[in-house]
């Protein structure tokens, strides 16, 4: 699906103005070089590797006027060649990205083979970056990667994740460390035990789950049973005990019997997440899990897919209702409507009443009035 909206995009592109040079660059010039090269729309296709070089490639083509195609084999690269610029969320949320690449191959994902493998930023570098960050008045990173549980293995002194929280969790101005998703098998007690220590973490964790049936988890390559999912979660609610958790869950994968769906949503049940994001399972062209046999109809995930958001919907808002009477601390962020809407350090969306200009970035107390949207509402607190 996303393939075919790309494609529709790109010869959007060109028709809205036919003068353009048109560049295709990113994960899907890697690994579809070939399928592109059909669209004669496009003058330039380039793979990850290429694309820090794309003013060279328009030049030479002006110069040229010849079609340019350099995607080169991202499996090869070794070391980290460049980093996109760090992004930013309303003035008041930094998004830093600390590794590239997946070892992982998971038998639907074709990342692996668009990013390459793992390759991390030093610990000076990312910290050095943080450090600019702060300087700007940004309170609020999160640490996101292809797979950040990974970061370090390309290293050979031991260096880890951990580590470089405990580095990050020194900066001076930044009050928030969020984390993003991460693999469930890196939470173990020592792990735990660490973070605990780092005052500066936010208390929500992204686990992805993908399924919870262990036939189909082995399906999908997956590296974990939901019973070891299940004590990684029992470790973050030890250990913090307001967290929220989120997940992401494929329904549809081939092979999934009605039986193995009604597993999942048992599970997903027990295991009581604050929300979960569903994906139906989309064949993904040199995936093992695209050749499988026994794809599942589309109108049959349309049917699990609905059944596990109005789940998802019914824990979200039986989470929210705990929190009405109580005060949170949220940082405000953007102005939406007549509400200034903002974050707990569990991700819990707040639009709070009554707030005076000039109060983006900061940290307030909010007494929680009841329930909104996918969220809660309520006004500063007096204290």
């Amino acid at each position: 699906m996303s393939d075919r909206k790309s494609r529709q995009i790109l010869r959007r592109a060109k028709e809205n103005n036919k003068d353009a040079i048109l560049v295709v660059t990113g994960c899907y010039a890697q690994v579809a070089k070939e399928e592109l090269n059909k669209i004669k729309d496009i003058d330039i296709i380039l793979g990850n590797a290429e694309k820090k070089d794309i003013t060279k490639y328009v030049e030479e083509f002006i110069s040229k006027k010849e079609k340019q195609n350099e995607v080169s084999d991202i499996m090869r690269q070794k070391h980290i060649t460049e980093f996109e610029t760090t992004a930013y969320t309303d003035k008041t949320r930094a998004v830093v990205k600390i590794q590239d690449g997946c070892d992982r191959f998971c038998s639907y994902c074709i990342i692996p083979y668009a990013r390459g493998r793992v390759r991390s930023r030093t610990i000076e570098d990312i910290k050095n970056e943080v450090e600019e960050i702060a300087k700007k008045g940004i309170k609020e990173i999160v640490i996101t990667g292809i797979h950040i549980a990974s970061y370090g293995k390309d290293f050979k002194n031991g260096i880890s994740l951990i580590d470089l929280l405990k580095e990050l969790n020194k900066v001076e101005g930044i009050q928030r460390i969020r984390l993003g998703s991460l693999e469930p098998t890196i939470i173990s007690e020592e792990f735990m035990k660490e973070l605990i220590k780092l005052n500066k973490i936010c208390d929500h964790f992204h686990l992805s789950l993908q399924s919870g049936c262990d036939s189909t988890l082995q399906r999908m390559n997956r590296k974990y049973t939901t019973e070891q999912f299940k004590k990684s979660v029992e470790l973050i609610k030890q250990n913090y005990p307001n967290a929220a958790l989120t997940t992401d869950i494929i329904v549809g994968f081939p092979k999934e019997t009605k039986e193995e769906f009604l597993q999942t949503y048992k599970y997903l049940d027990e295991i009581d997440f604050y929300k979960m994001h569903i994906f139906k399972y989309s064949p993904r062209k040199g995936t093992k899990a695209a050749v499988m046999d026994n794809q599942i109809t589309n109108s049959e995930k349309e049917r699990r897919s609905a059944i596990l958001i109005e789940l998802s919907n019914k824990k979200q808002l039986e989470h929210n209702k705990k929190y009405i009477g109580k005060t949170v601390e949220v940082l405000l962020e953007e102005r939406e409507d007549v509400y200034i809407k903002g974050h707990t350090t569990n991700y819990i969306t707040v639009y709070v009443k009554n707030v005076k200009d000039n109060l983006e970035n900061n940290i307030v107390k909010v007494e929680i009035e009841n329930t909104y949207n996918e969220g809660l509402i309520g006004k500063i607190s007096k204290m």
